[in-house]
């Protein structure tokens, strides 16, 4: 029994290393997926990013600008127009694309990720099955139909609840008419019923995959991983996790391209200041990189623990070095010219190099450094709404002392 468990682990380990398990990735996989490469709008590793993000807009944004161009000319007098609706273009036109073509850029940032989990060490060969069913399950997940029919669901329930609550049907736009609360033109009924239920189901979709993600790793966390109270990340290793954040950055990005149009057309066509929205937009900031960091946190109580038994190990080991080398260089009262040619002065100082290490080890497996650059990305588009308020050299020179 135990050399046919012992067979199955190496064979396990081969196929690893062979390229199966690490082909494991967040994207490639799911109906939407298998329907892209059907239509020749994508490939195994993701090709033709360019075509797919020319096939969406024009599936969500252009027949909107073709419709809206045949409203009749009493239609459209007093309405906001379609070409000066900035939240409609700032949603199809910027973070539809970025969406997209994020999917690119997290297939080939945490796939390396996966890897180094066993590459490093962190996953010893004795706990590879148990790393190997969690990629199976996350792989189960991003293939199932029923999670991306329950997204679609979604879209056309709560979705369309939800727009149709914050929408203002009284106000004249390019979309609804006055006089009833689905009364919508002809490219209202695009906007309602396809193009805005295509953009929430592809921003759904990345929740979605976020999950799973962070589920792996609750998983892998869940397997006595290998850390190293002296690794130099001063993360027993861990690190990379916190840099790994950096790959979800477009899609704090899209999001903050969705409340800059927001936020414009409120302040350029409702006459309110840009100032009354500062709580919502460092609300907005802090609660996507939370959610992007936080549930990393997941690893803190065992790097924690990692630390203290790096510091009573090292103490101890260091107490016993220190004890031979006070009685043997300076109880001895042995010729200083002796100590100087010798390395055990050298090996000293390395012990004292190491036991910072561990004491400077952090619980967290990420750094200030991480988060400022998430929250670069979600707040970079709404820079450009300082120009209401500042002209645009004054908000050069601003940014230029910012930065320097």
């Amino acid at each position: 029994m135990a050399t046919t468990q012992q067979t199955n682990l190496k064979t396990l380990i081969e196929t690893y290393q062979g390229g199966e398990s690490e082909d494991f990735s967040l994207v490639l996989g799911g109906p939407l997926f298998q329907l892209l490469r059907r239509f020749h709008l994508g490939g195994n590793a993701l090709e033709l990013l360019n075509r797919r993000i020319v096939a969406f807009i024009l599936l969500t944004w252009f027949p909107l600008l073709i419709l809206s161009l045949f409203a009749t000319g009493g239609e459209s007098v007093g309405r906001i127009s379609f070409f000066r609706d900035i939240e409609v273009h700032a949603r199809f036109l910027v973070a539809l694309p970025v969406l997209i073509g994020a999917e690119l850029l997290v297939h080939v940032r945490i796939r390396p990720v996966i890897r180094r989990f066993v590459e490093w060490r962190i996953v010893l060969p004795k706990d590879m099955l148990r790393f190997h069913k969690a990629i199976e399950s996350a792989v189960k997940i991003r293939n199932s139909i029923w999670a991306e029919l329950a997204l679609l669901a979604a879209v056309y329930t709560l979705g369309l609840w939800l727009w149709n609550g914050r929408s203002e049907f009284g106000l004249m736009t390019w979309y609804a008419r006055p006089g009833g609360r689905w009364n919508l033109t002809p490219a209202g009924y695009w906007y309602v019923f396809v193009s805005v239920p295509v953009f929430q189901f592809i921003l759904l979709r990345w929740y979605f995959r976020l999950l799973i993600w962070f589920r792996f790793l609750w998983q892998v966390n869940r397997i006595e991983l290998n850390l190293i109270p002296t690794h130099p990340d001063r993360c027993g290793g861990l690190s990379f996790l916190g840099k790994s954040s950096y790959a979800y950055a477009p899609i704090l990005f899209a999001q903050g391209a969705i409340l800059a149009g927001i936020v414009a057309d409120r302040v350029l066509y409702r006459g309110e200041s840009l100032q009354s929205f500062k709580l919502q937009i460092g609300g907005f900031i802090v609660f996507f990189v939370v959610a992007i960091l936080a549930p990393l946190l997941m690893f803190s109580l065992r790097m924690a623990r990692t630390r203290r038994k790096g510091l009573a190990d090292y103490g101890l080991f260091a107490q016993r070095y220190v004890e031979s080398f006070d009685q043997k260089w300076v109880r001895a009262s042995l010729p200083s010219a002796e100590l100087l040619g010798t390395g055990d002065i050298q090996s000293l100082a390395d012990l004292g190099n190491s036991y910072e290490i561990v004491r400077e080890m952090r619980i967290i497996p990420f750094w200030l450094q991480d988060i400022s650059r998430l929250a670069l990305a979600a707040a970079a588009p709404l820079i450009p709404l300082l120009l209401t308020v500042f002209s645009f050299e004054e908000l050069v020179i601003r940014i230029f002392k910012m930065v320097f």
